[in-house]
């Protein structure tokens, strides 16, 4: 019985406490303060109304949670002051206090929705169909089929215009894809067979054919939107310590009262101090802002996990690197081609080319790109391929034998190298570029070296964050040639290559020692160790792995690392308007507080001036969220 009346006090009190009631409430509110003015004295007043659907669900949420969870929250002090105002009469104090408290749970509460626009957006950005498509002899045929029921392998097609419904590789078709809902890229990218497409995406121009990598509950876009989902489920620091003084500010405030109605003998004095020194304006001020910043975050790019993440990069002082898929794309691309003396590089391109179409080694295919994106002449296929393993390949056709491999590759088949690429070889090799001779029968006609590429922003990013004060580190698994060669190119201060996993943690953890608040930023499986042992973790969203994903405390969609910056500066901001509002809360308490001790304000005028103060502090962590940060 009792627990059957429980349930229905918690449904019909929720109810009054919803936005909609809350209105009505303060329509009440509204009609009694004018009837109250025009002198109509009516058997009943609407203020009661207000006292009944404002006041009545702040006393039974109190009681619940001191009954049930043994907790003291502010709204035991917020009981306090409007049952002691009903007790001398002051039911208009009574009435404000209650209705201004819900009004400020209102607000708080639309902050909190406001932030999660983003959230609800990127799940509407799912189509509810899929275009499978399936291929029987010479027969193609389509169907439509939830987009949830997508299966990875299947084959879905994608027209103008349309929402990418899976994470998937174009197997067919070129086009451009907008996909600044996840990453922030203003512009669209172009894809074309091999690209990668992300669930939720935009298809601007062409049809294209994609091969699904992820089903639709494991998408790119449920990541990011379960990433999001966690962090408002999490508490910082800040908001613990919050928590402990609202407590303090209680009993405090209970003495404060006391202690005037001792000397003063006051009665309506001691209700003023009750009704004013309340901490809800501090419980406030720490959820809102975060939520707010973890909300601008998202629109951004950028996926924080919890509060003390998001508060813990404000302290931040030496952020540790991976390269490769994080400073770099992690993708080998032709950045040289070295031709003999009297030799043509086209000509080199081309027969390299030829040569390579049959290879699967990924030196191969990335030299096989970049002539497609970069030349128009047709390649042969005829002709015979063999392969020497772990050396080179030789390619025979028209008469003339291609071989493409390293240099002791053409040594072994007697080619002549002439002493000017044995130069360049040399100097590619200092800047850590993986090599191909390229010979024609027995004669070397030239090199080409491929590299991992640096991120557009990479450079601009390391500069910027020095402009914090930050200090930057290498950890890489890389040899050390290549890693100092790329940390010169951007300015990173100091490097360590060649380690482990375990020897990335304990750089990590002899930064610690020395003082330092460490932030990783990482993408692979290998570096998931060192993101979970620093202070923050970053994964790159995009081109990360699961696991590292998952280690991290942060996550960037996209490839932009100006996003690190951003991220600390949305930290600073942060930490600043919690403190702000801190402060806003405690000096309108304490003011407040004073004149009612000496009588200047009573009850009714102190109930407006505290909660005036509540309403301040949540508008004032609204602000964060289209705060304008560079």
């Amino acid at each position: 019985m009792l627990k059957q009346l429980y349930e229905q006090a918690n449904t019909l009190f929720n109810f009054f406490f919803a936005e909609k009631m809350t209105i009505v409430s303060g329509i009440f509110l509204a009609l009694g303060i004018c009837m109250h003015f025009m002198d109509m004295n009516f058997l009943f007043s609407p203020i009661w109304l207000t006292i009944v659907i404002s006041g009545l669900p702040i006393i039974f949420f109190a009681l619940k949670y001191l009954i049930l969870y043994r907790r003291i929250t502010a709204l035991v002090l917020i009981s306090i002051g409007i049952l002691s105002a009903l007790a001398i009469g002051e039911t208009f104090a009574a009435a404000e206090v209650a209705w201004i408290m819900a009004l400020g749970e209102i607000l708080e509460d639309r902050t909190v929705a406001k932030t999660k626009t983003s959230i609800q957006n990127l799940v509407s950005l799912v189509p509810a169909m899929a275009r499978r498509i399936s291929r029987k002899d010479q027969t193609v045929t389509e169907e439509e089929i939830p987009a949830e029921a997508v299966k990875i392998g299947d084959i879905i097609r994608i027209f103008p215009g349309e929402q990418i419904p899976v994470d998937g590789e174009i197997i067919a078709g070129t086009t451009s894809v907008n996909q600044a809902v996840l990453t922030g890229e203003s512009l669209p990218l172009d894809k074309t067979v091999g690209d990668e497409v992300l669930c939720g995406t935009l298809n601007m121009h062409g049809s294209v054919d994609i091969r699904c990598t992820n089903e639709s509950k494991n998408s790119s876009l449920q990541k990011m939107v379960r990433l999001v989902e966690e962090a408002s489920a999490n508490n910082s620091p800040i908001q613990r310590i919050i928590d402990v003084w609202a407590v303090r500010l209680i009993v405090l405030a209970l003495t404060i009262a006391a202690l005037t109605f001792v000397f003063t003998g006051d009665l309506i004095r001691t209700v003023t101090v009750l009704v004013v020194f309340c901490p809800c304006a501090m419980a406030l001020a720490t959820p809102t802002c975060i939520m707010a910043a973890i909300g601008q975050a998202s629109k951004n790019g950028v996926l924080i996990k919890s509060g003390h993440a998001l508060e813990a990069m404000g302290k931040v002082n030496q952020i540790t690197f991976d390269k490769t898929g994080t400073l770099t794309t992690g993708k080998l691309q032709v950045t040289d081609i070295i031709a003999d003396t009297a030799q043509n590089k086209d000509a080199v391109l081309l027969a390299c080319a030829e040569a390579e179409q049959r290879s699967e080694h990924p030196l191969a295919k990335a030299v096989l790109t970049y002539y497609r994106q970069n030349a128009s002449a047709p390649l042969r296929q005829d002709g015979e391929f063999s392969m020497a393993a772990g050396l080179g390949i030789r390619y025979t056709a028209g008469g003339k034998t291609i071989r493409c491999g390293k240099l002791s590759f053409m040594e072994q088949e007697n080619v002549t190298v002439s002493s000017y690429l044995k130069d360049q070889e040399l100097l590619l090799r200092k800047q850590g570029k993986a090599l191909i001779f390229v010979a024609e029968n027995s004669l070397c006609t030239g090199i080409i070296a491929l590299a991992d590429t640096l991120r557009p922003t990479a450079k601009q990013s390391i500069d910027e964050l020095h402009k914090l004060g930050i200090q930057t580190t290498l950890l890489t698994g890389d040899n050390a040639i290549t890693a100092e060669f790329f940390a010169k190119q951007i300015g990173v201060d100091t490097v360590h290559a060649e380690l482990l996993p375990e020897e990335k943690v304990q750089k990590v953890q002899e930064l610690q020692k020395q003082g330092k608040s460490v932030c990783m930023i990482g993408d692979g499986i290998n570096d998931a160790p060192a993101l979970k042992f620093a202070d923050v973790g970053v994964a790159m969203g995009q081109a990360g792995s699961d696991i590292s994903i998952e280690a991290a405390d942060i996550a960037l969609i996209g490839e932009d690392l100006n996003k690190i910056a951003y991220l600390k500066k949305l930290s600073n901001a942060t930490v600043f308007s919690i403190k702000l509002n801190i402060a806003i809360a405690l000096g309108i308490n304490c003011i407040a507080m004073i004149l009612g001790i000496f009588g200047i304000i009573g009850p009714v005028i102190g109930a407006l001036t505290h909660n005036g103060g509540s309403i301040l502090v949540v508008l004032n962590a609204a602000r964060l969220y289209d705060k304008k940060i560079r």
